[in-house]
């Protein structure tokens, strides 16, 4: 909340400066505050993500070695995913293109993003040629490919080593995270002089602006949660009046928390009404919440292409094929924390790979609270409703053994 107070202390102070002979002198000022506040978020993302997802990789395949149910469930969690990424890639240019950026918006640019990729840079650079000098240059698509093949190989050795590399990289993750909770402390110091810049810049089409990124991204994770719905209906056999009607509590509890493990009691509370084994419930729900961010990779590439469009990039598909191949990968490695850290922590390596700014994010990330709300419902919604999808496959009949 301090985040989006000084977001609105910026935007006003800038709209009540603007046209004054102040406002040049206030945007010489917070600009430099503005960019090194980004740089301390840069420089977190790399090593945060290669620990994160390397530690996402081992808890999958480990939990995939659980048995038949653990498979099924992490078949339906791995093909949700990849549609999840490719939905955010397709809806989200299309929502821009039918209801553009207010006119009048411009954010001070940062540095120069360099060429948007196109689809033969994509395919050429899923392999790096060296991967610390592709991490040098923060090619963020390379490193995930790089440390994705780390971590399957990682689970191929014998238990101690295994065992110590996981910890290193889990050590990795934490350090990370808390010198990103360091940057973030400063979060309102460092979007107060983003908003400020932007209120001077752009007026009053600046608040306009932010409402219109609230719709679309949420309009986005909305097409998440109905497929939550649908899932139900069809994989999960439940009548959809009988699965809204149990799931419900548990989605007032998922809007006031803005948690979904702290939901988790409810949703197999939902389960359990809706006729669910508790045998599957108790297996499901919680691996669906420790791997399973349903909204993620299709609301954070939502984000990505938002601020490509902020910056006046306009995105390809090889642009769009990296944005959605890196979204469908760190989901793996995301981790239930608040909106601000997974903000930075899940959509700057896609924005990256796309060949996207940071600086638009530093003031998205301010009003995240709001799309933060329909993350956390489509989560739950989705989780619940492949745990009945995976109890229906599993109490079909199974074909009778023949004695011969």
């Amino acid at each position: 909340m301090l985040t989006l107070a000084g977001l609105v202390a910026g935007l006003v102070l800038g709209l009540l400066l603007a046209g004054h002979p102040a406002a040049q002198t206030a945007q010489k000022l917070a600009a430099p505050v503005g960019s090194l506040w980004l740089q301390g978020l840069q420089m977190t993302i790399l090593p945060l993500v290669a620990g994160l997802l390397f530690s996402g990789i081992v808890a999958t395949v480990a939990a995939a070695k659980a048995g038949a149910m653990a498979r099924r469930t992490l078949g339906i969690i791995v093909s949700f995913l990849a549609f999840s990424a490719i939905l955010g890639a397709v809806a989200m240019p299309l929502l821009l293109d039918l209801f553009p950026i207010p006119t009048g918006v411009t954010l001070a640019r940062g540095a120069d993003p360099g060429q948007v990729p196109g689809l033969a840079d994509f395919l050429a650079s899923l392999l790096p040629t060296n991967v610390v000098s592709a991490a040098a240059e923060s090619a963020m698509l390379p490193v995930i490919v790089f440390v994705g093949l780390f971590a399957f190989a990682s689970t191929r050795l014998a238990e101690e080593p295994r065992r110590l590399l996981a910890v290193l990289f889990e050590g990795l993750a934490g350090a990370m995270m808390v010198v990103i909770g360091w940057v973030l402390a400063l979060a309102p110091i460092g979007v107060f002089a983003l908003g400020l810049t932007l209120g001077v810049r752009s007026g009053a089409a600046a608040l306009g602006a932010l409402a219109h990124y609230i719709v679309l991204v949420t309009a986005v994770g909305t097409v998440v949660m109905v497929a939550g719905y649908l899932i139900a209906i069809s994989a999960g056999r439940r009548k959809l009046p009988a699965f809204a009607a149990a799931l419900l509590p548990a989605q007032v509890v998922a809007i006031s928390t803005q948690s979904s493990l702290a939901t988790l009691p409810s949703m197999l509370v939902a389960s359990r009404r809706l006729g669910t084994a508790p045998t599957t419930s108790e297996f499901v729900l919680p691996l669906a919440v420790t791997l399973f961010r349903a909204t993620g990779p299709a609301m954070n590439m939502a984000v990505a292409v938002y601020a490509a469009k902020l910056a006046g990039l306009d995105l390809g598909p090889g642009a769009l094929a990296a944005g959605a191949f890196v979204a469908f990968a760190t989901t793996f490695g995301a981790v239930s924390l608040p909106g601000t850290i997974s903000f930075v922590s899940s959509i700057g390596p896609i924005a990256a790979a796309m060949g996207v700014p940071l600086w638009p994010l530093g003031v998205l990330v301010a009003v995240e609270v709001l799309p933060d709300l329909m993350r956390t419902l489509g989560n739950v919604t989705m989780d619940v409703a492949i745990t009945s999808a995976v109890d229906a496959g599993v109490a079909e009949p199974q074909p009778a053994e023949t004695i011969h």
